[in-house]
């Protein structure tokens, strides 16, 4: 094996391209993803983009050193191989994984102009954030690399070493899923459906019922207001509090 500071991928012997641990990779995705999706989220809901603003310059930063310097130096990739430091190594092809980065740092590069630099907000701020969100939650969550599979498009020499070797497997070799289980899988999604269906309606009757009785209540004010208002005879002999206490006024 030969190392440098300035390298992508280790090089090993028994492996005919330069690799990278797919473990670390996952969980370094992982990492991202949650503070991506916090950043989002702040953004999306409550209009505060500070935090994207901060999550951008560290992501720039990130992929910069991932793709320019080492991968084994960028700070997230650092902490993702502490955290599986326990586990067996998975390695997988740094050629895929390089292009599939550098659409992360275009993305980001794309970011920081926007947000960062000229604090523009619109839809096509979302269009970014959304698309990072969904490389690196496909990443994590299924060990599946969108930008490498772009990547054999624009490349004769096709990836390989692909994670759970994809590359590999042919079609009748895939693990399909059955009749029965499609036939679950879809019963899931209509209950769940029927399920929102049901809260959804009971959460718009309990707001049509709160709105009725909030005018009802408003009416009911009006009228004991009129009922309890004090004649002006009363007022004249400063029987106020008298004559409320025999009307039940307060």
């Amino acid at each position: 094996m030969t190392t440098s500071i300035f390298q992508f991928g280790e090089i090993k012997s028994e492996y005919p391209v330069a690799v990278l641990n797919e473990r670390t990779v996952r969980a370094a995705a992982g990492i991202l993803f949650v503070f991506a999706l916090i950043s989002f989220m702040n953004a999306w809901l409550m209009g505060n983009f500070f935090p994207t603003k901060v999550f951008v310059c560290a992501f720039l930063i990130e992929f910069t050193i991932r793709i320019f310097i080492n991968p084994k130096f960028a700070p997230v990739m650092v902490l993702a191989q502490w955290l599986v430091k326990g586990q067996q190594p998975e390695y997988t092809g740094a050629p895929q994984k390089r292009f599939a980065w550098s659409i992360g740092f275009i993305l980001a590069a794309t970011m920081f102009y926007l947000v960062v630099l000229k604090s523009v907000v619109g839809p096509f701020n979302i269009i970014v954030c959304a698309s990072c969100l969904a490389l690196m939650f496909f990443e994590t969550s299924f060990g599946i690399c969108i930008g490498c599979k772009i990547y054999n498009l624009f490349n004769k020499a096709q990836a390989q070493l692909c994670p759970g070797n994809s590359c590999d497997i042919k079609t009748e070799q895939q693990n399909n899923i059955s009749k029965s289980q499609l036939a679950i899988l879809v019963l899931f999604a209509v209950s769940v459906l029927a399920i929102f269906n049901y809260f959804s309606d009971k959460s718009n009757e309990s707001t049509l019922s709160s709105a009725t009785n909030g005018v009802i209540n408003k009416e009911v004010d009006v009228k004991e207001a009129e009922r309890c208002r004090v004649p002006d005879f009363a007022k004249a002999m400063g029987h106020e509090e008298k004559w409320k206490l025999h009307n039940n006024c307060k």
